[in-house]
């Protein structure tokens, strides 16, 4: 079992000011949380940086992934190294997402940039049913939704700003593997928890 954040940001998204060195001394430091999702908004910058520092690390992964924005709502690509060529619809995100054995993720369904009950009518791997900043409401309608869609529950800080770190988690019935993690996501091998 590892526990991981599966949405943070680093300061290649335009919004956010958390450096790669900061998050990497910070996730060897934790207790336990030991595996972090770099899912900047519409870049894979952040990841090698990130993964780079790292490495030096054996008891801490980055998994690479992404925050894609398209005009009917914001989607997680869990697993991927670089861009869709193509990201104008949230389908072709999810198609990419398959296409490439990544694990989509829909963010913050109920909230700025969310894509609500549209969620309902995609073929997704996952719902991000605890997100570190919406609200208490938003959050139990995406649980709702999750539940409806019988699909995996996740959580993610959405962290912009360092103090906003390690407030919620989610735990994965994995080794430290990239690939055992995004078949466990896959699968719902996943529970989540508020630190």
């Amino acid at each position: 079992m590892i526990t991981a954040d599966l949405h943070i940001h680093t300061f290649h998204s335009h919004d956010s000011t958390i450096r790669p060195a900061t998050l990497v001394e910070q996730l060897h430091a934790h207790p336990y949380i030991k595996a972090v999702a770099i899912t900047d908004h519409d870049t894979v910058e952040g990841l090698e940086p990130t993964r780079k520092l790292a490495s030096v690390y054996s008891d801490i992964l980055i998994i690479p992934g992404v925050e894609i924005s398209t005009p009917q709502g914001d989607l997680l690509v869990l697993g991927a190294e670089e861009m869709p060529s193509n990201p104008c619809t949230v389908e072709d995100v999810v198609d990419f997402a398959k296409e490439n054995d990544c694990v989509s993720v829909v963010a913050h369904p109920y909230r700025e940039y969310g894509l609500g009950d549209l969620a309902r009518n995609l073929d997704v791997d996952a719902i991000e049913i605890l997100n570190g900043v919406s609200s208490l409401a938003a959050n139990r309608r995406a649980r709702e939704l999750a539940k409806t869609m019988k699909l995996p529950g996740v959580a993610g800080t959405d962290a912009h700003n360092p103090e906003e770190l390690w407030t919620v988690c989610t735990e994965i019935e994995s080794s430290l593997c990239l690939d055992e993690i995004l078949g466990a996501l896959k699968k719902g091998s996943v529970s989540i928890a508020s630190i």
